[in-house]
């Protein structure tokens, strides 16, 4: 009974460790809510890991003139697919993301993407972002069409998240204590200032505001 009583004492220890939650609204200059902006959170304990964790693979497609999704979130290391639904030629080109400008003496990966024949499927194309020097932002673009824009973000910490169309960013399981709260926005050429924050088993609240009121995307 005894050692029942302490095993169970150990799991509540344990699982209250990892009970913290926190929402993070994102919002521009002018006070409205930001999708798209990548929130990542750094506890102090490095130890601790999510209970989901970042996808290693994933897809992005090219239709319409446009990345979609604009914005991916992934791990370092993670592995991406290309897909080009359009039914002209496309490139994928990438580099830093820096100033929102591609930098030719920092370039990453390219391919070209066949258009898509009628009736038939689409030949994808696959990229494994290194584990050294693939964290951050990446800017995406293609050779053929200039206004193609889209980014990946290969994020350092696995407690990271996309927000939402409402600006929010969600996380349910963060280990208890110190926490450091960083967001990227594409763009927000300047990095934002980093957010202290106590995570405790009480729902916790953080607001980000950019310096910039992000363009308009095509839809």
């Amino acid at each position: 009974m005894k050692k029942l009583l302490i095993s169970s004492a150990l799991l509540v220890l344990c699982t209250g460790a990892l009970a913290g939650s926190l929402s993070v609204a994102v919002v521009d200059k002018e006070g409205k809510p930001v999708p798209d902006a990548i929130v990542r959170v750094f506890p102090s304990d490095k130890s601790a890991q999510p209970k989901t964790a970042l996808p290693a693979q994933a897809t992005i497609t090219q239709e319409k003139m446009q990345f979609l999704p604009n914005v991916t979130l992934v791990p370092v290391g993670a592995k991406l697919s290309f897909i080009n639904n359009d039914p002209w030629d496309h490139h994928v080109r990438s580099s830093p993301a820096g100033l929102g400008q591609f930098n030719a003496t920092q370039a990453g990966f390219e391919l070209r993407l066949e258009g898509k024949s009628a009736g038939k499927p689409s030949k994808p194309a696959e990229v494994t972002l290194p584990k050294a020097g693939a964290l951050s932002a990446t800017l995406l673009g293609c050779f053929i069409h200039g206004s193609m824009r889209g980014y990946v973000y290969a994020s350092e910490t696995p407690w990271a998240a996309k927000t939402s169309a409402e600006g929010l960013a969600v996380f349910d399981d963060l280990p208890e204590g110190a926490a450091q709260v960083k967001v990227w926005q594409a763009d927000q050429l300047i990095d934002l200032a980093p957010q202290s924050f106590s995570v405790s088993a009480l729902p916790g609240k953080l607001g980000m505001q950019l310096g910039v009121v992000p363009r308009r995307r095509r839809s």
